[in-house]
């Protein structure tokens, strides 16, 4: 017998669960590194319109799917559609991407959670840029590091799921978001007084295409679809336990707005730090892990600065793992009529093994070296071939997800009924004029964005010649 479906039990519950969803180490890690990479300027102007205008559809598709079927993903497009319709397939990649995602997320929370360790007991002041940046391979080639923080990790996360919707979700997400947004801000707020804030601003708003390719408009576009935490069922499931009568308009606008903030505040907390000490905004993904600590080594107050800085990147990583978590236990839950708390115990023991190759990607052959060679026949990652981590990676971010959000958007657009579909979108919305437009988006706009974003990541752009790099 399946558990009666647990509902939040506030607004603001929901609206801080799904906005710790989308806020991850995608807004405050990747974010700046590739706004770096771009030269700010244009790319950030073009971010923001893709959220709007890509992002935002979708997440209110997600939500109106979970909402008017009260079901997790699986169970929403089987009750929308029919048994054993085609669509179901878009639901089951969603639950199979949350084991994939959280499985090598995990991983890199836990790099966060060691930092986060060594800089309160160690400090990086003192140390060298060379010290520093030994410090992350000796941490990445290290398989008992891996293992025990990528182990503890999910054990933290099980415990949030385990305790259920209000008790667990929404209670963690009422703790962890506002004081994830009061580090935030007590970051920012110093970041302001360095000699580099003002070259930090004009950096990241000042109109500048002089770096901007067309692969960096289509990062731009990719990136604004994948930090709200589209396409993989997590926006569907939190939607799920929604009542009929909540506004989703006005809610996925919040929660885009609140995902946004905390990217932007990220770039004024992260370039004003790297300036001020002379180092290069295009750092790529070592910004957070090996710029940031070199910078932080380099000024005043950097040993209270810098485990402020990885104790909000842990709690970023922890409000997304456990939206992860949730579409898979909601999974077994809904359609198998399991309790919670042997779903949450099977699918995340399930996710922690799936993750143990990822943990020993940098620290053994069988799942570096020789994974590696195993998959140079892709002919991709410039025909070098991945370790585990980097193929789960690449398999998730450039196959699963941008075809799970097109499968939403075409299903929201053109499958489900219209009554219902005018009917979920209007209920509870004082946004009610808005329904057409956002449909012309869903099933025009958004489909050709995504497609591109799919081509581009998968290197069909770059082999056509459209674009200048690609996997």
């Amino acid at each position: 017998m399946a558990e009666q479906r647990a509902q939040w039990g506030s607004r603001l519950g929901f609206i801080l669960a799904a906005a710790g969803s989308a806020v991850g180490l995608g807004n405050i890690w990747k974010f700046p590194y590739i706004t770096g990479e771009n030269g700010g300027g244009w790319f950030v102007l073009i971010y923001l319109m893709c959220i709007a205008f890509v992002g935002l559809p979708i997440m209110m598709a997600e939500i109106l799917i979970g909402r008017t079927a009260q079901n997790s993903p699986v169970g929403a497009f089987r009750t929308l559609s029919r048994p054993g319709s085609p669509w179901l397939g878009v639901g089951w990649l969603g639950v199979a991407a949350a084991f994939v995602i959280l499985s090598y997320y995990s991983v890199v929370a836990g790099w966060a959670m060691h930092y986060t360790w060594i800089s309160l007991t160690e400090t990086f002041t003192g140390k060298s840029p060379e010290q520093i940046g030994d410090t992350f391979d000796a941490l990445f080639e290290s398989p008992k590091l891996n293992l025990f923080w990528h182990t503890l990790f999910m054990a933290i996360t099980i415990g949030i799921v385990m305790a259920g919707v209000r008790r667990g979700l929404e209670l963690c997400a009422k703790i962890l978001m506002p004081t994830l947004f009061l580090l935030l801000l007590v970051l920012f707020l110093y970041a302001t007084t360095t000699d580099g804030f003002g070259k930090a601003f004009t950096f990241i708003f000042a109109p500048n295409a002089e770096k901007l390719t067309p692969a960096g408009v289509l990062e731009a576009l990719g990136h604004s679809f994948f930090t709200l935490s589209l396409g993989m069922g997590a926006m569907i499931t939190y939607g799920s336990y929604l009542k009929r009568e909540d506004d989703l308009v006005a809610a996925s606008i919040t929660v885009s707005v609140l995902d946004t903030t905390v990217a932007l505040l990220a770039c004024l907390m992260l370039f004003p730090i790297i300036f001020t000490v002379g180092l290069e905004p295009a750092a790529g993904p070592g910004l957070v892990f090996i710029s940031i600590p070199i910078a932080f080594a380099q000024m005043p107050g950097g040993a209270l600065l810098a485990p402020t800085f990885f104790v909000l990147l842990t709690f970023a990583a922890l409000t997304s793992a456990i939206s992860l978590l949730e579409v898979a236990v909601s999974y077994f839950i809904d359609e198998r009529g399991w309790h919670r708390v042997k779903a949450t115990l099977v699918c995340g023991g399930s996710i922690l093994v799936i993750g143990i190759p990822s943990a020993l990607s940098g620290g053994t052959k069988l799942f570096g070296e020789s994974f590696q060679s195993l998959t140079k026949y892709l002919h991709v990652n410039e025909g070098k071939g991945f370790n585990w981590f980097d193929f789960f990676d690449y398999v998730a971010t450039n196959w699963m997800l941008p075809l799970g959000g097109l499968g939403i958007a075409l299903f929201a657009a053109w499958r489900v009924g219209a009554k219902a579909r005018e009917e979920g979108f209007k209920a509870g919305t004082k946004f009610a004029k808005l329904y057409w437009g956002w449909v012309l988006l869903l099933r025009f706009v958004v489909p050709i964005a995504v497609l591109l974003v799919f081509l581009n990541a998968i290197g069909v752009l770059q082999r056509l010649g459209l674009t200048g790099n690609g996997p």
